[in-house]
């Protein structure tokens, strides 16, 4: 029995993780072209490693925490082991706190940061400007390890497989618009059971078995306590 999850936004924003966009589109007061695309960080840096340490500094507050939807993924994939994959649009760490292992980050990590010149990845969770010393001592540029607007998302590949072979499909907290996470749905098997956990219908509804709808915090509880008994 795979069972492949795809979590966004949402799941996050209910244990108050800010999303920084707002009804107007900015972030923070900044345009996406600001912060979030490589041509900004060219252009000012300092401003986009300012944008970053505040969303990292974030994830130190101790009101924060996992919330039962995270804490239900949880304990799926302690009952499903390697059947289970877990790809989540949020760069916060809420997934790995509540216990899941098998976590592939689509758009990078807060709390990674990225040689430009080797590429490597290091974990980071200090504030980062152009004056950071190097973790191997090296004189390259470091930079958050996020995927900016016009740049590949991670684990395309291992996604696609692994789509392509689920028995399951839940969708939880995700928008819809935002492709190629969007077209996930499309590229599971017709045998697959696709199930949407969402405050509201989306653009995608349409293609799923199932829309269940409510916050994903009592949501996904519900529907996985009963799955897991099923098995």
């Amino acid at each position: 029995m795979k069972v492949v999850v795809l979590t966004g936004a949402g799941i996050s924003a209910e244990s108050g993780i800010k999303t920084f966009r707002d009804d107007n589109g900015l972030w923070e007061g900044h345009r996406i072209e600001e912060v979030a695309t490589p041509e900004a960080f060219e252009r000012n840096p300092d401003l986009v490693y300012q944008f970053y340490n505040m969303r990292r500094a974030q994830l130190k507050d101790p009101q924060l925490r996992p919330n039962d939807g995270h804490l239900a993924l949880s304990r799926m994939e302690e009952a499903l082991g390697d059947d289970f994959t877990l790809i989540t649009q949020n760069v916060d760490n809420l997934h790995e706190r509540a216990g899941n292992q098998r976590v592939w980050h689509m758009h990078g990590e807060l709390q990674k940061i990225r040689c430009l010149q080797s590429g490597e990845c290091f974990f980071w969770d200090q504030d980062l400007d152009a004056k950071t010393p190097h973790p191997n001592g090296l004189s390259s540029k470091l930079r958050p390890d996020i995927v900016w607007f016009g740049e590949i998302p991670h684990h395309l590949d291992e996604s696609d497989q692994v789509l392509r072979e689920a028995d399951y499909f839940l969708c939880a907290g995700t928008s819809g618009v935002v492709y190629p996470a969007a077209g996930f749905v499309q590229l599971t098997p017709s045998t697959c059971h696709k199930v949407e956990f969402n405050l509201s219908e989306t653009a995608i509804s349409p293609l799923f078995d199932e829309t269940v709808t409510g916050p994903t915090g009592q949501t996904l509880p519900l529907w996985i306590d009963d799955f897991l008994k099923r098995l």
